[in-house]
């Protein structure tokens, strides 16, 4: 009866199959990239892509399933590699500047890979992206500190979408647009329209501590209507408590 490999030797050689796989995988996608942004979408074929990763096409099915499969796992890279060039500042010194580079470092992604970028948004199914969602949640981190400072002017999940959807639509507008018809200043416009629409121009709050916060709304709390008076006892109360808190 023929002896089994130690159980070391089997994990050592699952070990290099998973590494093979995986750069096969990379080898790919980088190849189907660089043919989407060549020749655009329609020549990423699996027989195409195959040949310019030096493979037989079945390697493509067993690796990705399909053509669709493929184009799922290119647009991942994308965003990952997006993900990836993203700088978070967790306390930046001017948080309205902090959000202008984040927008200007969405477009300047999209229109240097315009097909990888538009591939990457082309399906609403691509919304369930780790990296997409990854990057999404830095967004509303910057969303985040803009409105602990007071410079939010909507609140925080309509500023998000407001962002990011602006980002988008200046990537694809440009993109749309013939070479002699792109003017820098249209994007100009695009960003400060929508720094306008989400920030202040100064914080409505001047100390973003949580007492400071607590005093500033207690002291325009009774310009509020939509309070019944036990609701604006209540929040008065415990606005009194935090605003104490030193």
């Amino acid at each position: 009866m023929p002896a089994h490999p130690p159980a070391e030797h089997a994990s050592a050689e699952s070990r290099t199959g998973t590494a093979g796989q995986e750069q096969s995988r990379q080898r790919v996608i980088e190849a189907a990239i660089d043919l989407l942004e060549r020749e655009g979408r329609d020549a990423v074929t699996t027989r195409a892509v195959a040949v310019a990763a030096g493979m037989q096409p079945p390697a493509i099915y067993r690796l990705f399933g399909d053509k669709d499969g493929l184009l799922d796992a290119v647009a991942e890279h994308g965003f990952a590699t997006f993900l990836a060039a993203k700088h978070v500042d967790p306390e930046p010194a001017d948080p309205i500047a902090d959000l202008r580079d984040g927008w200007d470092l969405a477009v300047e992604f999209g229109l240097a890979n315009p097909a990888l970028y538009t591939l990457m948004y082309s399906e609403p199914q691509r919304s369930d992206s780790p990296a997409l969602r990854a990057g999404m949640d830095i967004l509303r981190g910057r969303v985040g500190r803009l409105a602990a400072g007071g410079w939010l002017r909507v609140n925080e999940e309509l500023a998000v979408m407001v962002i990011h959807s602006s980002a988008l639509g200046a990537v694809l507008t440009w993109l749309s647009l013939s070479p002699d018809r792109r003017d820098p200043a249209l994007l100009r416009v695009l960003r400060e329209s929508m720094v306008t629409a989400v920030t202040n121009e100064q914080p409505a709050v001047q100390d973003s501590t949580v007492s400071g916060t607590a005093r500033a709304l207690r002291a325009i709390l009774p310009e509020r209507t939509s309070l019944s008076a036990a609701e604006q006892h209540l929040l008065t109360e415990w606005l009194d408590r935090l605003g104490s808190d030193q």
